[in-house]
């Protein structure tokens, strides 16, 4: 099911359309039934015009085609084969026309004023690839505040976002062109796919801040990715690929080296822990491919 919806670039004003950039934003969903409707709603109450709302229903089985089916024309619905987040959004990426992009986690939502105020530092800062908004943690529906490491930084963030990942994918906007040179998400990864796709993005790019808070993130549900065990063999993962891709410099690549060993090390020894000795042999067998010593 596709669906043109009523806020396109194509059924914009034309004064509309030669002034103002067109924003795409992108949701992947999957059986969120619970979520997905005011995740939607937040997108099409953003003051700014036109917004291009591509949901991607990475193959719900529960009340999720019905509910995005209620928004008739107001959105676009891309159904597909569950195949993995990483795919449902490069599935958005692909199907977008907007020239800026930004996504939306189907249990999470926007606060009124994010788009524009986005749209509106774009505009400001012509050469700027990407910026985020901080954000409000809601856990079990109470709001709790985020520890000191996880506090968001601007600028180049590469060697801190080696340690755990300080971009999220709620609060981001990203000039499309940025796919060009990095990539699409890595869809062989199960978790952590946004902290690898913004390893590619800060080892080159700045990476710029509003200061408000323009999302809530909503966690503490049993099927969130982002809490689920052992997420570090996938940023070993990462930062594997990314120190055999060649395009770090000689700083950044140390600073990944240090980090992989301490990752390498610590998840090992709990794989050793738990009788997966294969698993722990794979870790350590990375790090040694890059003359890391444990």
């Amino acid at each position: 099911m596709q669906k043109t919806p009523e806020n396109s670039p194509d059924n914009a004003p034309e004064e509309i359309r030669n002034t103002t950039p067109v924003i795409s934003v992108i949701i992947p969903v999957f059986n969120r039934e619970a979520f997905i409707k005011k995740a939607v709603e937040s997108v099409l109450d953003q003051d700014y015009g036109p917004i291009e709302c591509i949901v991607v229903d990475d193959g719900s089985t529960d009340g999720t085609p019905q509910i995005l089916a209620g928004f008739g024309d107001g959105i676009r619905v891309i159904q597909q084969e569950n195949s993995g987040v990483s795919a449902a959004r490069n599935t958005g990426i692909r199907a977008a026309s907007g020239e800026l992009i930004a996504f939306l986690d189907s249990d999470d939502y926007w606060l009124s004023g994010k788009v524009g105020a986005q749209a509106a530092f774009f505009k400001a800062h012509p050469k700027a690839l990407l910026c985020q908004t901080n954000e409000i943690w809601v856990r079990n529906g109470r709001r709790v505040n985020p520890g000191k490491r996880h506090e968001k930084l601007s600028g180049q963030i590469f060697v801190p976002s080696l340690e755990l990942c300080l971009i999220s994918p709620s609060a981001v906007m990203m000039r499309r062109k940025l796919f060009d040179k990095i990539g699409f998400f890595d869809e062989t990864l199960l978790a952590c796919e946004d902290y690898d796709l913004w390893l590619r993005v800060t080892c080159k790019h700045e990476v710029h801040l509003i200061k408000s808070a323009m999302i809530v993130k909503q966690g503490g549900h049993k099927d969130q990715l982002s809490a689920a065990p052992g997420l570090d063999r996938y940023r070993i993962t990462s930062i594997d690929k990314i120190m055999k891709s060649g395009i770090l410099s000689e700083k950044q690549f140390e600073a990944a080296a240090a980090v992989l060993a301490r990752k390498c090390r610590i998840y090992a020894k709990g794989c050793a822990r738990r009788g997966r000795k294969e698993e722990a042999a794979k870790c350590l067998s990375i790090a040694q491919t890059h003359g890391i010593d444990l």
